[in-house]
């Protein structure tokens, strides 16, 4: 045996884990039901995939029987069979596809797997291998039992636990590595543990409602509990993967080589990272969780079921590591490898809570309006900028408009920070073939956008009124009405604007623009909560509720001319190159925002802060990474448009649907760095929201100290 490539990190183990009393039987069970599918010593294609030697120190009824404790026998046995046949797939597709590069017969491969597991109805379709034989015989035994809801959401993560291991096999063939954002995305379909939060609640017996099945704070709980099992298997499995298995999909390799570290560095930055996204899975079940329960009305059975579930995703983490140490699969030497005796699992949950506390306190401890002297950003794209002839006349009608509607109010904006600000030059960018009207609409749009992006920490986050943001949020939506559905009198400058631009906005738009606004607005509760708290975000999480409080969806529902069906803009190349055309322009704003948001405003939302509270580096540091990462995200995009988006041109319909598509999100992020790059409100962050800069209001009133909060309470909807 080699010698390991780095030492193991110390673990953030914050749950205790406990052995399921069962696991004999599984284990005889899983042997017995595998040699049944010919999993066991029988070649395919001439090669053997698994001798009965390598199922025994495998040990998956080990892995079942510690994540899932509570499981009785015969739910044990089934969970078991389970996961001996996901690790048998991805045994067998790596010897028949992965070794081999064989994609197109990989993707027949995957195809015929659909066919064994539908939603509705009775397989119709006869096995040929022994995965087929496997997910036939376990799809017969599991779904039955289980709501519609949930036969969805596991069909659903099923296959993407399948497909995206094409995905894996691309970059293999081209040699390519994932950047962090990609990787870490890709990595919970082709990891599986989505798929695993669903067996889950099977194994528990409750399921979660789907009232809240798909909202954030579930979405929170199943991505860091994904994350944190995905990451701790690449610490785990480096050595198998990267240096006997050529393998490229390691989050080890990929911070080793993104971020420039050692093999040690890197394994410590995972690490930090599974501590983070542990953190951020407790702050979530603790703090937004019981919110939610409130929000949608959610009956006591409901809330302990989903507390069952809760409870099992950290059985499952703590019984996964355990697994871990313990299984021939992996690189253990030098760890913990004795059976928890009486009292030494407390043990080590006290010492990892201790050694991890300052990452946990380094996120609450931000110091705000502190001086940031980081130089301008130097972003480049490959892509061309097109201006809008009617820029001139937009940005004068702009002015009236914002005027009529009440947005230079004195407090939140007045007419220098609007022609600072310059959003028509934005609009011209990312819309550049809009007609004068319809650059005149999205122009109003931006301008109503960046308005409420500076009302809300303003007015809401410097007097931590979470209830009063709550409340002007939840009245918005009276202000994009469905067609003939009355609408209120608006009570302040953001409701006046938005009362205006409703029916301006063509009707065809309106439903996507309205969700937008709503995820927009949402979203900056999010960002008010963590203000409360001086919290900053986890990065992976921050990068997620970025695409949301950037807007971003708003922008793109403005000035997409090419919609596409929804059956294809939910297939993964066309999410691959919108989510990485969002993420250019999000952390392109970060980088230009940095200095206004840090020193002037206390703003705790911006990734070059994030990255520096993470890897805990210097603020020149952070600043490359978050560049690094703009440059690696607009290549990606290029890289999916070049190799991914192909895949799709079923006619010529189709095919100029697509690039169309894809002409209006190159637009974008070079019409965004463009703005950027020359818009006063980067350029001249004096005219920053701070209390400081806040000019006399306009309408006259008082001054002096002690007076803004006065001039505040005025943009407050009237009771």
């Amino acid at each position: 045996m080699p010698e390991q490539p780095f030492v193991l990190p110390e673990f953030y183990l914050p749950y205790p884990a406990r052995l399921n009393p069962h696991l004999d039987r599984a284990r005889a069970h899983s042997k017995a039901w595998a040699r049944e599918l010919d999993m066991i010593d029988v070649p395919q294609h001439g090669t053997v995939i698994w001798t009965e030697h390598d199922l025994d120190s495998h040990d998956y009824a080990l892995l079942c029987a510690y994540t899932h404790p509570d499981a009785g026998a015969g739910e044990l046995d089934l969970i078991t069979d389970w996961y001996v046949w996901v690790f048998y797939f991805d045994d067998h597709f790596l010897e028949l596809y992965k070794r081999t590069g064989d994609i197109e017969s990989a993707r027949g491969y995957l195809d015929r797997l659909e066919l064994f597991m539908p939603t509705e109805g009775e397989i119709t379709a006869t096995p040929e291998n022994p995965v087929e034989h496997g997910l036939a015989d376990l799809w017969r035994r599991t779904v039955p039992h289980r709501t519609a809801g949930w036969r969805r959401r596991f069909a659903e993560s099923t296959k993407a636990l399948l497909d995206e291991s094409l995905w894996e096999l691309a970059n293999i063939n081209e040699g390519r590595l994932a950047n962090p954002i990609e990787y870490v995305e890709m990595r919970r379909k082709v990891g599986g543990a989505p798929w695993s939060a669903n067996l889950v609640e099977h194994s528990v017996h409750a399921e979660v409602p789907d009232a809240i099945a798909a909202s954030r704070p579930m979405e929170v709980l199943r991505d860091c509990f994904a994350d944190s099992v995905h990451l701790r298997n690449d610490l785990f499995s480096y050595q198998r993967e990267v240096q006997d298995e050529g393998e490229l999909s390691n989050g080890v390799l990929v911070f080793e080589k993104f971020l420039g570290l050692s093999t040690q560095q890197a394994a410590d930055a995972v690490n930090d990272l599974i501590t983070s996204r542990l953190h951020q899975f407790e702050h979530t079940a603790l703090t937004e969780v019981p919110a939610l329960f409130d929000e949608h009305c959610v009956d006591a059975a409901e809330r302990a079921a989903t507390f069952a579930y809760v409870k099992g995703l950290q059985d499952w983490q703590a019984g996964g590591h355990e697994w871990h140490l313990r299984s021939s699969r992996y690189m253990n030497d030098g760890a913990v490898t004795g059976r928890p005796g009486f009292g030494t699992s407390a043990a080590r949950i006290f010492a990892s809570v201790l050694a991890t506390a300052p990452q946990r306190l380094r996120a609450y401890q931000a110091t705000p309006f502190s001086a940031a002297g980081v130089p301008r950003p130097s972003v480049e794209l490959p892509v061309p900028l097109r201006l809008s002839p009617h820029l001139p006349e937009a940005r004068v009608r702009n002015v009236d408009w914002a005027r009529r509607t009440g947005l230079l109010d004195g407090v939140v904006w007045d007419e220098r920070k609007l022609r600072a600000a310059d959003l028509p030059l934005c609009a011209a960018g990312t819309h550049p073939d809009a007609t004068a009207d319809t650059l005149d609409v999205t122009s109003d749009w931006l301008t109503w956008r960046s308005y409420a992006d500076d009302y809300y920490p303003l007015v809401f986050g410097a007097t931590r009124d979470l209830a009063g943001a709550k409340a002007a949020t939840f009245r918005l939506p009276a202000f994009m009405p469905a067609a003939g559905a009355p609408m209120p009198a608006p009570a302040t400058p953001l409701e006046a604007g938005l009362a205006d631009l409703w029916p301006r906005t063509a009707a065809e738009r309106r439903p996507a623009v309205r969700r937008a606004v709503e995820t927009m607005t949402s979203s900056w509760l999010w960002e008010l909560a963590n203000q409360a708290q001086n919290r900053i975000p986890d990065p992976i999480d921050y990068v997620g509720m970025r695409r949301r409080t950037s807007g971003a969806d708003l922008t793109l529902s403005l000035t997409r001319g090419h919609a596409l069906p929804p059956a294809l803009h939910r297939t993964r190349p066309v999410q691959t190159v919108e989510n990485a055309a969002t993420d250019v322009t999000s952390l392109i704003n970060d980088l230009y925002s940095y200095r206004k948001e840090i020193q002037y405003e206390g703003e705790l939302h911006n990734a070059v802060l994030v990255v520096r509270n993470f890897l805990n580096c210097t603020e020149e540091r952070a600043f490359e990474v978050v560049t690094d990462l703009v440059h690696a995200r607009a290549a990606e995009f290029e890289h999916a448009v070049a190799t991914e988006l192909p895949a799709l041109y079923r006619d010529e319909a189709t095919e100029e649907a697509l690039l169309g598509f894809v002409q209006e999100l190159r637009d974008w992020m070079a019409g965004t760095l463009h703005w950027h790059e020359n818009s006063g409100r980067y350029t001249e962050p004096e005219l920053a929201y701070h209390p400081a800069a806040i000019p006399a209001p306009a309408f006259g009133g008082p001054t002096g100290i002690g007076t803004s909060s006065l001039r505040i309470s005025a943009l407050l909807p009237t009771p």
